[in-house]
């Protein structure tokens, strides 16, 4: 196995390892995940990487990992394979850190999957690469780079605003904008021979963001994220304090009553951690 496929591969390996685990313990995908309060009220900012490698099932992970390695094979020939993970960790820390921004008022907001970084690399290929064509998977059906790539973009932006799924098209957004960026950052002059579809991307995106950012009343979310959603960040935080003491109480009684052994798995992890 040359380097062109071993690095997709070893990622790959990754997800389907730390998935697989996610699956089997509960205490380790809630670790793990992304969190808005973990990440903003806890600081564990690992969760910002560590979500990437996690899937809801076998379904999501599937497919995230057969759209990554149909793109990853040309990126790496284009780019080699320091700028193709360059690419995939950029696409899925920046589209996590946007999904972050969106939901920053939904402490409970939470998310998994490594589709921010398969959009990064989705559309870094798009950017640099004219004439491309996108397969459909399941449908013997191919489409142009940049039709594929303006209707992603407006279906993201549609669901970030209609709320109305378990899809996080805040990440998808966020990574296929990053990997676009940083595809012409390592490579200027795709500016010259792909500018249209770049512009296409681009200009609904740059709108979409500015309607985000002045006016507050655009982002119309479902209140689904629980009731502590629109609290401040320090009521989140002295929130989160005391439903943790309460928790941890609770396991030092059940220590008193019957051992420690008469704790679970996720008991003796959170009792650790507060340690």
């Amino acid at each position: 196995m040359d380097i062109f496929s071993f690095i997709p591969v070893v990622i790959i390996i990754a997800n389907f390892l730390v998935s697989y685990w996610g699956f089997k313990q509960y205490a380790f995908f809630e670790r793990y995940k992304f969190e808005v309060d973990g990440i903003l009220v806890r600081k564990e900012y690992d969760r910002l990487i560590s979500s990437g490698f996690l899937h809801g099932s076998w379904t999501h992970l599937i497919f995230n990992m057969i759209s990554l390695y149909l793109f990853s094979d040309v990126l790496i020939l284009l780019l080699g394979w320091v700028n193709y993970l360059l690419l995939y960790f950029i696409g899925l820390l920046g589209g996590n850190l946007f999904a972050l921004w969106v939901h920053r008022q939904h402490g409970d907001y939470s998310a998994i999957g490594a589709s921010g970084a398969v959009a990064g690399i989705m559309f870094a290929g798009i950017a640099l690469i004219p004439g491309m064509e996108v397969g459909l998977i399941g449908i013997s059906l191919h489409v142009p780079a940049w039709l594929f790539a303006v209707v992603y973009i407006l279906y993201t932006m549609y669901g970030i605003r209609a709320q109305s799924d378990n899809i996080g098209h805040e990440a998808h957004l966020g990574g296929a904008l990053m990997g676009l960026a940083a595809a012409i950052a390592m490579e200027p002059e795709v500016l010259q021979y792909n500018l249209r579809t770049i512009l296409l991307i681009v200009i609904p995106s740059v709108i979409f963001m500015y309607m985000l950012i002045s006016r507050p009343g655009f982002l119309i979310l479902q209140p689904s994220f629980g009731k502590k959603g629109y609290a401040t960040l320090e009521d989140r935080y002295n929130a989160s304090r005391h439903d943790q003491q309460k928790e941890i109480d609770r396991i030092l009684e059940k220590i008193k009553k019957s051992g420690i052994n008469s704790l679970t798995a996720k008991e003796k992890e959170m009792l650790e951690r507060w340690k």
